[in-house]
């Protein structure tokens, strides 16, 4: 059960507002399993990031549909990463006037799925 890269379709979710850290713990969970079998995983996990991972995991799914003609049935999630993007910066007061600054973290998640190649 190989998996053939040359026929990789990716999705990009970009400034997802969330912390790179938190969507890697459920893109490890993911990676190498079956477009379906990931699906059923991320809609019954209690993280907060399953949402925009559900959401670019469709997306690379339908790219792969719409673009290359493959059927999503035989696909697999060969690559799952997320990167980390600029941070927001806000601020908060503090005692004595002074300003205490709050770091938002973002994320860009990519996505690639490929069709299954059988080793018969």
């Amino acid at each position: 059960m190989a998996i053939d890269t040359t026929q990789e379709v990716k999705a990009i979710a970009r400034y997802v507002p969330m912390s790179p850290y938190k969507v890697r713990r459920v893109l490890d969970q993911i990676r190498g399993r079956s477009y379906r079998e990931a699906l059923i995983l991320l809609e019954f996990m209690p993280y907060r990031a399953c949402d925009p991972i559900r959401k670019t995991l469709r997306s690379a799914a339908a790219n792969a549909e719409h673009n290359e003609g493959l059927d999503p049935a035989t696909l697999m999630v060969s690559t799952a990463f997320a990167d980390q993007g600029p941070s927001l910066k806000r601020y908060r007061p503090r005692a004595q006037g002074r300003a205490y600054m709050i770091r938002k973290p973002t994320c860009h998640i990519t996505v690639a799925v490929a069709p299954e190649q059988s080793d018969n």
